[in-house]
């Protein structure tokens, strides 16, 4: 009788175990699409993407880069301090996007030109996304617009 209580604790735990595995492997199968790694402007340059790899740039837009081009196409520089991609935009930019502001875009590189599916800028006059800061205060160039200048 012992021996059938320990066979079928055994039976359920090892079911429960396989359920675990495949509910983890269905969970990351649908999710692989879905997952896109972020990249500043420097590493781009260290570490290229491979071919076809979806991820997100974010950085600065540089002052003068952004060209409108003919119909919705708007081409511009991202950068964080210490180097530049170059992204090419098919679509309608955010109401508050502009030179010298943050902004993350989601696609894939074409040669050395960052193809842009989607883009997003900040929200308010202060607000800039969270990987951003964290790679400008890596490239040493973040300045918190909140802290009050020094008199």
């Amino acid at each position: 009788m012992r021996s059938l209580k320990k066979k079928r604790r055994i039976q359920v735990l090892l079911v429960a175990v396989v359920a675990l595995i495949l509910s983890t492997a269905l969970i990351g199968y649908g999710l692989r699409d879905g997952i896109n790694f972020f990249r500043a402007p420097s590493q781009l340059a260290s570490d290229p993407p491979r071919a076809g790899e979806v991820f997100r740039l974010g950085g600065l837009v540089a002052d003068g880069s952004l060209v409108r081009g003919q119909g919705e196409v708007v081409t511009f520089t991202v950068t964080d301090g210490n180097a530049e991609v170059p992204v090419r935009f098919s679509g309608v930019l955010p109401d508050l996007f502009g030179e010298g502001q943050g902004m993350i875009g989601t696609g894939s590189m074409e040669g050395d030109t960052f193809i842009a599916t989607e883009i997003l800028a900040k929200h308010d006059e202060s607000y800039m996304p969270k990987e951003v800061v964290d790679a400008l205060k890596e490239q040493g160039v973040y300045v918190d617009p909140k802290a009050k200048p020094a008199s």
